[in-house]
């Protein structure tokens, strides 16, 4: 259920796209990734911080298209906002005793401190491919190929980079 809520924005944003251009897509965009803190707000009585930092950098990119009537903000957001995440997650290697990925609270594993700098170093560079990838599919495909992409192919390579893990991480899952 997480699963869908999460990507509720991103499946608003295509299918708006297609009914209605670009500019209907990023008004529901912005008020999609709202309403997704809100509904999160009030499910769980908390606010997700990549959530609300998400929704932050939508209204900023999608306000600038908006205004400027220029698609080109928009089509950036996804590049500024993996840039986000990639600095984040790097930083972390230099600043504070814990990497990102250590300090978020662990449910399903536990994992030693060598183990968790070498997966927050490795999502630190897949969020910087996925900038550098974003910035090449906006400027070298039109405009539906890019939404697509931007849909369902981030989705996709962020699924498979999860299941990349997978062997390597499974020896540190809790045996039931």
């Amino acid at each position: 259920m997480k699963f869908l809520l999460d990507l509720a924005p991103a499946l608003a944003f295509f299918a708006a796209y297609y009914l209605g251009g670009i500019y209907v897509a990023t008004g529901v965009l912005i008020a999609a990734m709202f309403a997704l803190v809100l509904v999160y707000w009030l499910w769980k009585r908390e606010v997700h911080k990549v959530h609300l930092v998400t929704s932050l950098v939508v209204a900023v990119f999608g306000g600038l298209t908006l205004y400027v009537h220029d698609p080109a903000f928009i089509k950036f957001k996804p590049t500024a906002l993996y840039a986000l995440f990639s600095a984040a997650l790097l930083l972390s290697h230099v600043i504070g005793d814990r990497v990102l990925l250590a300090r978020l609270p662990q449910q399903a594993i536990q994992l030693p401190e060598p183990v968790w700098r070498r997966v927050n170093f490795a999502w630190g560079l897949f969020f910087a491919f996925c900038a550098v990838l974003n910035l090449y599919v906006a400027a070298h495909y039109d405009e539906a190929t890019w939404v697509k992409f931007k849909t369902f192919g981030f989705s996709a390579l962020m699924f498979v980079f999860m299941l990349a893990h997978a062997p390597f991480l499974a020896r540190y899952l809790p045996q039931e």
